[in-house]
């Protein structure tokens, strides 16, 4: 059985191996006016406000350090997430009834492949993502609706050709230029 952990590692690690290997977090990314290191300060601070917002606050990490952000941040959500009382806790989201464990495994999920697409092309990185990555990415924008345009979401989507291929398509739905 596949675990909301399991699910979550599947996005977190190939981020958290890009963020390992960044070299330059002031270079700009994909995302106006962010740069590699406010990109990985967005990611973790979302995930934790989510969490605080369930009683679930974690120990203060290091901001100063984005790769050391990142690594004791997703140590937190790892241990949150093999417990299946804090994973299974149901709550009302957004987008209708959810669990934590769904929450981050799936609409966060979503948000670390998009945002490890981001990371790469600031880094010069091999930005290609599988298209397993980004059906995923396609279903929860399908699921968003136009709820994924609110404020501090998605940018609106951009127009590409007919002919433009899917990693292509699926990232303008997320308002990139790729």
């Amino acid at each position: 059985m596949t675990t909301s952990l399991d699910l979550w590692r599947k996005n977190a690690e190939p981020f958290g191996s890009l963020v390992s290997r960044a070299t330059n977090w002031d270079a700009p990314t994909p995302c106006e006016g962010w740069t590699a290191r406010d990109l990985v300060e967005h990611v973790v601070s979302t995930e934790r406000d989510f969490l605080k917002q369930h009683g679930l606050a974690g120990p203060v990490v290091d901001t100063a350090n984005p790769e050391r952000q990142w690594l004791e941040h997703e140590r937190f959500v790892a241990e949150l997430l093999a417990d299946p009382a804090v994973a299974g806790r149901e709550f009302a989201g957004y987008f209708g009834p959810s669990t934590i464990g769904e929450t981050l495994a799936g609409f966060y999920g979503g948000d670390l492949i998009v945002h490890r697409w981001d990371l790469a092309i600031s880094q010069g990185a091999d930005a290609e993502l599988s298209e397993e990555d980004l059906d995923a990415v396609d279903a929860a924008m399908d699921g968003f609706g136009e709820q994924a345009y609110g404020p501090g979401l998605f940018g609106p989507p951009v127009p590409v050709p007919d002919d433009a291929g899917h990693q292509r398509r699926v990232l303008a739905r997320t308002g990139r230029r790729s």
